[in-house]
């Protein structure tokens, strides 16, 4: 007795603009649909009218840009899907505070790639490339500050080869 979805059909299937409920009558999903699927823009929530995410679906899934939340509210990841995992540019935030920017892959921080990396506080700690896991290639590190401390290559995580080391005053 407690409603499910209200929207728009087509043909005995969702189409257009409507609403999922959850068992307990919470609205669930309001969004877009097309042939029975979620595509288009939506917004899930947790089930308590609390926001879990936002942004692009296709056939489904969480499909292009999009935002997660936390279950109190704070953005937890911002960026990119592919058939509902976290896929190419994004940032993973931690308590709010931003954590991580670079490339994801099937859902998790990818191995290879540019990346940025950022403290329990949101501060900066190093950019640079990334190569099976490690650092490999031109990187930078951070000071608490928000100085240049290196500036260099590195090789399977380790500064290696060319660098430049910076004091606190940033000579």
């Amino acid at each position: 007795g407690k409603l499910e979805f209200e929207g728009e059909y087509l043909n005995g299937k969702r189409n257009g603009k409507g609403k999922e409920y959850a068992y307990n009558g919470k609205l669930e999903f309001e969004g877009e649909y097309l042939n029975g699927e979620r595509n288009g823009k939506g917004k899930e929530y947790y089930g308590d009218d609390r926001l879990r995410y936002e942004g692009e679906y296709l056939n489904g899934y969480k499909n292009g840009k999009g935002k997660e939340y936390a279950y109190n509210g704070e953005l937890e990841f911002e960026g990119e899907y592919l058939k509902g995992r976290r896929n190419g540019k994004g940032k993973e935030y931690y308590h709010g505070k931003l954590r991580y920017e670079g490339e994801f892959l099937n859902g998790e921080i990818s191995i290879n790639g540019k990346r940025k990396e950022y403290d329990f506080n949101g501060k900066l700690l190093f950019e640079g490339e990334y190569k099976n896991g490690k650092r490999n290639g031109k990187g930078k590190e951070y000071n608490k500050n928000d100085k240049l401390k290196f500036e260099g290559e590195y090789l399977n995580g380790q500064r290696n080869g060319k660098g430049k080391i910076y004091y606190d005053d940033g000579k």
